[in-house]
């Protein structure tokens, strides 16, 4: 067949065959760009697999060209348009906030698992806007906005396909537009899922309840998640339905970061081994450091990445420490970790709200500052396509050597976070930052230990997931050690780097 414009690797080219091949079964051609109503009964799922460099988000993003090019339409986490019975779609999701952001950064329309599975009721006067934006309708007339509001939609939505960023352009905010979140009930079409390492089984069942078509894109040399005991769901399809990736594709400049991941697969590298190949590595490229102390500034939007929990707990307590934090307050600037929320069933709205905006389990926030309400913060949720929002918080700050958590502040109910200056290797996963920094005292304490995961030595395993989440620079920390801060956190850059949020601020009402 004919391959996109880009050079593709044989097994790659093989991949893209493959799963052509099953799309054409489910009435999608890719080849010819035609297109067949979706024939109820008919299901597939298979899986993409490579370690970090063997262009598995390159595979994806070029499928998805192909399929808007043959006319499916790309359904995003806040808009739909009205169902057709001819009509194809595809939905490109991610476990986090910050690992569909990574997609969207190389241009993949991608979004949350949960924005998939919760979607917006729009006010019926406002979907006549929506429906003019996404094609599928004449320009309406709506009172109390002019046509030079509704022309900055327009405009708006030319550049950034994004319904509620549009209707905010034209001066609305989100809780004009949107009445209520509601859980899907009906199914989509084509799921594309990226990070799948990460889900879990009634995760996986979830989204085969939705996506009679489901293609994984996963890295089988990851961390299992902690709660599937059988390991990553693509392990248990059949061999035909894996298609793996085996070729690192490289930079025009060799990857040091990526020579390093790699490195871990040889059996006989022991971690002495792996620190003199990190400090050889650092001696001939500016792309990995080896690092006596920890860089206190880089821990307010990158946290270090450790194994054991009191590790984190300690290297939290010493961020605070540095920047003068007091005990029973946040400082601005401050990084949490979203750790789910604490709401009760007759507020399940509420939760749907909050969890649509960004603040689910794992997300990583700033603290922008208190709300209007008591126990209410002014967060910005990193990697949410709206990413400031306000909200009900309970805020835990772990101590060392203290079973309780120290609650500087707290509402009644709401979303609950911790610290987030310091993450466990395994909560990294499906997050990348610039730059990432790797305490290194932990894995060395693994490799003592001797413990394995799948027939390979743990530390190896959380060696090679705390790497790859390193986009340009990797910090091996080799000491307890802290540096101070050169400057005092900020918020200021985040403020002046967000467009009209229609989402914004609005929790509290």
């Amino acid at each position: 067949m004919t391959l996109p414009a880009i050079t593709f690797s044989d097994d790659q080219s093989q991949a893209f065959d493959s799963i052509a091949e099953a799309l054409r079964g489910v009435g999608v051609d890719i080849e010819d760009a035609s297109l067949t109503p979706l024939a109820q009964g008919k299901t597939r799922v298979m899986a993409v697999l490579g370690k970090a460099g063997s262009g598995k988000t390159l595979l994806l993003a070029e499928l998805v060209k192909a399929l808007e090019a043959a006319g499916v339409d790309t359904i995003s986490g806040d808009y739909e348009g009205r169902k057709r019975k001819d009509r194809r779609t595809l939905a490109v999701l991610a476990p986090t906030n910050k690992a569909a952001s990574v997609l969207r950064m190389r241009g993949v329309p991608a979004t949350t698992i949960h924005r998939i599975l919760y979607t917006p009721v729009y006010d019926p006067e406002y979907e006549r806007i929506a429906e003019w934006l996404t094609g599928n309708g004449e320009k309406p007339e709506i009172e109390g906005l002019t046509d030079q509001a509704l022309d900055r939609a327009w405009a708006f939505f030319q550049t950034q396909k994004s319904v509620p960023g549009a209707l905010a352009a034209a001066g609305l905010r989100g809780s004009d537009f949107i009445t209520g979140w509601k859980r899907r009930e009906e199914p989509l079409d084509i799921g594309f899922i990226d990070e799948s390492s990460m889900l879990d089984e009634r995760q996986f069942d979830d989204l085969k309840e939705i996506f009679p078509t489901l293609i994984l894109f996963g890295d089988p040399a990851q961390l299992a998640p902690v709660n599937a005991p059988g390991g990553m769901v693509f392990e248990s399809l059949p061999a035909p339905a894996k298609l793996e990736l085996h070729r690192i594709h490289r930079q025009e400049a060799d990857n040091p970061i990526l020579d390093l991941a790699h490195a871990l697969g040889d059996p006989e590298l022991g971690f002495e081994d792996f620190e003199a190949m990190i400090r050889d590595k650092a001696a001939q490229d500016e792309r990995v450091i080896w690092a006596e102390r920890v860089e206190v500034d880089l821990m307010a939007r990158s946290p270090v990445l450790v194994w054991r929990n009191a590790t984190r707990i300690r290297l939290i307590n010493a961020f605070r420490m540095v920047h003068g934090a007091p005990e029973d307050a946040l400082l601005e600037g401050e990084p949490l970790i979203c750790d789910g929320i604490e709401l009760p069933l007759k507020h399940r709205k509420k939760r749907l709200d909050l969890e649509a905006r960004g603040l689910i389990k794992g997300a990583q926030v700033i603290y922008l500052g208190p709300g209007r309400k008591p126990g209410f913060s002014r967060l910005h949720v990193m990697g949410a396509e709206d990413p400031q929002v306000s909200a009900a918080s309970i805020v835990k700050i772990e101590k060392p050597e203290e079973e309780e958590p120290f609650i500087p502040f707290a509402a009644n109910m709401g979303a609950a976070f911790l610290h987030g200056a310091a993450v466990t290797i395994h909560k990294a996963q499906g997050s990348q930052w610039e730059d990432v920094q790797v305490f290194a005292p932990d894995l060395w304490a693994a490799a003592r230990m001797g413990r394995s995961e799948a027939g390979q030595p743990l530390w190896k395993r959380l060696a090679y997931v705390a790497v790859t989440r390193a986009q340009e620079r990797l910090y091996w920390v080799v000491r307890n050690r802290l540096k101070k801060p050169t400057y005092p956190l900020r918020v200021d850059d985040l403020k002046a780097a967000v467009k009209p949020a229609p989402l914004a601020l609005e929790a509290e009402e």
